[in-house]
């Protein structure tokens, strides 16, 4: 097994997965912090690399398209000081650093794990219920339904409308975008693509974000959101089933085998999520099963 130990965390390789704890040090993000342990499968791995530095060097993971849905929903957005898949490396460890690409590497050249984007999330995302308080709001996700509440130096057009909820089945997409110098940030939840867009500030789906020390914990509910919203790269989009239509996906012809076992996989998906509950499950993949 290799292992690398520093204040910024510990990673460790097993062969099969990257176990990634962080630091305990007060210099550790408070993102990584929240996050806690992460496991990533080396199917989801696309890379490794170490880049030594002056004072210190940068362990990174490079992760598959779509393996993970914090990723996913930040799109590169994320500084290394909160990016999870960057280890801050002392100089006298680079040695170690070194030895830890090389067996990563080794093990996704042995196993012949394909770098290109995969279509379900590998990752489970954050763990829920969770609920962040940044900016002009509160953001609540307990599986379900997103709500929204409003501090008291929230734009009125926004408290005027009281908190919002909004089901996770009528949600089109997620948005994250950190704040940038003098330009804030914010997480808005899209119920359309041809949704007006007016700034987060005025927003009732809105949370503006400033720029504080939590923001980026609005990231992290933007990631366990999207965790169980349908995958983008998914050759069968579709939103999280009605429990009156859990069997076969419409289109899901019973000689289609393949489509039929996708299906499967979906249920089984949104089971683990929470989306479905056990009866609402069995009685799907009943459905399914039949048309095999």
């Amino acid at each position: 097994m290799a292992e690398i130990i520093q204040k910024d965390g510990t990673w460790s390789f097993d062969g099969d997965a990257v176990r990634i704890v962080p630091g305990s040090d007060k210099g550790v993000s408070l993102l990584r912090r929240t996050l806690g342990e992460v496991a990533v499968p080396l199917v989801a791995l696309a890379g490794v690399a170490y880049e030594p530095g002056r004072k210190t060097g940068r362990l990174r993971l490079k992760l598959r398209d779509g393996a993970d849905p914090l990723l996913q929903v930040t799109g590169g957005k994320l500084d290394d000081a909160s990016d999870p898949y960057t280890l801050t490396v002392e100089t006298k460890a680079a040695a170690i650093a070194e030895y830890f690409v090389d067996e990563v590497r080794n093990a996704l050249l042995l196993d012949s794990v394909p770098t290109g984007p995969v279509d379900s999330y590998l990752l489970p995302g954050p763990s829920l219920p969770m609920t962040v308080g940044a900016g002009d709001g509160t953001a609540s996700f307990d599986g379900r339904t997103v709500r929204l509440e409003w501090t008291w130096h929230t734009d009125e057009v926004k408290t005027g409308s009281g908190p919002a909820t909004i089901a996770l089945e009528d949600l089109h997409a997620v948005e994250w975008l950190p704040a940038r110098g003098l330009v804030d940030g914010h997480l808005r939840f899209v119920s359309s693509p041809n949704a007006p867009r007016v700034p987060a500030g005025r927003d009732p789906h809105a949370v503006e974000l400033n720029g504080f020390k939590k923001d980026p914990l609005m990231a992290l509910l933007a990631a366990a959101v999207v965790a169980r919203m349908p995958h983008p790269h998914a050759p069968e989009l579709a939103a999280a089933p009605e429990p009156k239509a859990l069997g076969p996906a419409p289109g899901a012809a019973a000689d289609d085998p393949d489509a039929l076992l996708r299906r499967l996989r979906e249920l089984g998906e949104l089971h683990t999520a929470g989306v479905l509950t056990d009866e609402e499950f069995s009685l799907a993949k009943q459905a399914v099963l039949k048309r095999l």
